[in-house]
Order: C-alpha cells, then structure tokens, then sequence
C-alpha cells in the first residue's frame, strides 16, 4: 500500500510518477525499497488518468457513514431513530469504489 501512497503523494506535487520517484519516496519513509513492486506500479499506472481514478473513487468515500464515538444508552438510542444508508446502497457504493481503485491498477 505504501508504493501507491508514494505515486499519489509524486502525483499531488504535481511530480512525475516514475520508478526514480518512487524508490526516493519509499527510501524517505524508511521503508525496504522493493524493484519489482516499483516496476509492476509504474507499469500498471501507464495512461492512467490519476485526477479521473481519484475523482471517481472520491464520491464513494463522501458516502460512507462516519463513526461517532458512543457517549452512552441515548446516543444508540438517537442512531437507532435516525435512517442511514440500505444495504443495498452500501454494497452499490463499495462496488463503485473497487471501480475506481481498479482504474489506478490498468
């Protein structure tokens, strides 16, 4: 996970994601460089559009419902009253988030 961490953090600098790129980021964090996982990255990223991937996957992450911490019986209560998001909506949203992801990976 850390190698596309490294191409989006290249890519919000607005930087080139190569495979130099990336060995300098993943060397920064101290992290074990390896070259076939750079490589395979670099290669599955080839005429990806990474604002597109991103834009697409991002709506997915504005759906998913936030964890709020449990003060008591009356938060549960008050959670219980209010109506989220239906299964089915949430297995829609997965899907289109896997998607996404999967447009960074060709």
């Amino acid at each position: 996970m850390e190698y596309v961490y490294a191409a989006l953090l290249l890519h919000s600098a607005g930087q080139k994601v190569d495979e130099a790129g990336l060995k300098k980021v993943i060397e920064a964090s101290g992290t074990k460089v390896d070259e076939a996982r750079i490589k395979a990255l670099v290669a599955s990223l080839e005429g990806v559009d990474i604002d597109e991937a991103i834009s697409k996957a991002a709506p997915v992450a504005a759906a998913a419902p936030a964890a709020a911490p449990v003060a008591g019986g009356e938060a549960q209560k008050e959670e219980k009253k209010e109506e989220g998001p239906s299964e089915e909506d949430k297995q829609k949203a997965e899907e289109e988030a896997a998607e996404g992801l999967g447009a960074l990976f060709g």
